[in-house]
């Protein structure tokens, strides 16, 4: 049988196991210790260093802090990205508030800022003044954070960047993440870098970052007893996994160099085939091409791409499918434009890997081009 060919799976660095043994022969084991203190250090240098990093348990957590941070409660509206994993828009739902689900462009595939005025608009029509926007830079490609914020200062809205998949995209040397006033970054298993599942809050102020350290750690008010003033989580990193974060952070640069080299080649090897579209960077973008996607010329030729891989053993996965047509997320409104519908209904993701090798990604390529 033919060995499986992931479609993004873990990669590691080879340091990794130094760090957790320095855990376990010091017993930092709780989840505190310096491990997850180098790792957020680790996080911040990467990012700019007026950024503050808090490592939590996963994006999930860090999306759920911040929100809460924003102010977001029941019945408020926040406007989201509807091409996204669910995971970008259940914590809005945590919090009793009101998603608003907004299309895609298709330059980025990411949040249409056109489309996302109107829906300010008409929302503050109907008295419903949106509390934030969650902005989602897709499979690592860049949303046109420009506009967005532009928006976001203009209506007086929280900006909140999920940039899980977007740790290495970069706009005009800007690390994806820092543009808002909240980031979140996820290191589970199938991404750029990972920690075995974890994530990270990034954030501007010293309070914010404190206040976020607090409610991960159940909340726990300052007294020699066990005293409990809001509603805390279970949401912080522990020392082990973060141990794994320090290694890896040492192969970053590494692993966005290999994404993007997958991307070339797929990009040079379908080049003559014009039912195979992939999406190329604004200018001034540099997306750390987590998964490199093709769009196809149909659904059918979609369907057939990925049925005649998975035959071959190789893992392709469709887009994914908008949170407008998620059936848990009928109820809500949404704004549409047809783009996010359209990249569903032909567009597939195929193996992207770091630690892909030239014989895998020949196999992928051939596999394809044999349809054709």
């Amino acid at each position: 049988m033919n060995t499986k060919i992931w479609l993004s799976s873990p990669h590691m660095g080879g340091t990794e196991q130094k760090y957790i043994k320095e855990a376990f022969e010091n017993n930092w084991v709780a989840p505190l210790g310096p491990n997850v203190n180098e790792f957020e250090k680790g996080l911040k240098n990467y990012l700019g260093t007026n950024n503050k990093v808090v490592a939590l348990s996963s994006g999930t957590a860090a999306l759920h802090l911040a929100l809460i941070l924003a102010g977001v409660t029941q019945n408020d509206v926040v406007l989201c990205q509807s091409f996204t994993f669910s995971a970008s828009a259940n914590p809005i739902c945590y919090q009793g508030a009101l998603p608003v689900f907004i299309d895609s462009e298709p330059e980025t595939w990411n949040i249409c800022p056109l489309l996302l005025e109107k829906a300010i608009k008409e929302q503050l029509s109907k008295g419903n003044k949106p509390k934030a926007v969650v902005v989602v830079h897709l499979f690592g490609m860049p949303a046109k954070m420009k506009e967005i914020k532009q928006l976001t200062q203009k209506y007086n809205m929280v900006l909140i960047e999920d940039a899980a998949s977007a740790l290495g995209s970069k706009i005009n040397g800007q690390s994806c993440g820092t543009f808002g006033d909240f980031g979140i970054l996820s290191f589970n298993g199938n991404k750029i870098i990972t920690t075995s599942g974890g994530g990270a809050l990034i954030c501007k102020e010293e309070t914010a970052k404190q206040k976020a350290i607090f409610l991960a750690t159940q909340a726990r008010d300052n007294a020699p007893h066990y005293q409990h003033s809001e509603i805390g989580y279970n949401y912080r990193m522990s020392n082990i996994v973060a141990g794994i974060g320090r290694g890896q952070l040492e192969v970053l640069a590494d692993r966005v160099a290999a994404r993007r080299s997958n991307f070339e080649f797929y990009k040079v090897a379908f080049s003559g085939i014009s039912a195979i579209q992939l999406l190329e960077e604004p200018q001034g973008y540099c997306a750390n091409r987590w998964l490199t996607c093709i769009v196809t010329s149909s659904f059918e030729m979609r369907e057939k791409i990925r049925l005649t891989l998975e035959k071959e053993n190789i893992e392709a996965r469709p887009l994914w499918k908008p949170m407008h047509q998620q059936p848990v997320f009928k109820k809500y409104s949404a704004y549409i434009n047809g783009v996010s519908d359209d990249l569903f209904e032909r567009g597939l993701c195929l193996p992207s890997g770091s630690n892909l090798n030239n014989k895998d990604l020949h196999k992928i390529v051939t596999t394809i081009k044999d349809l054709f």
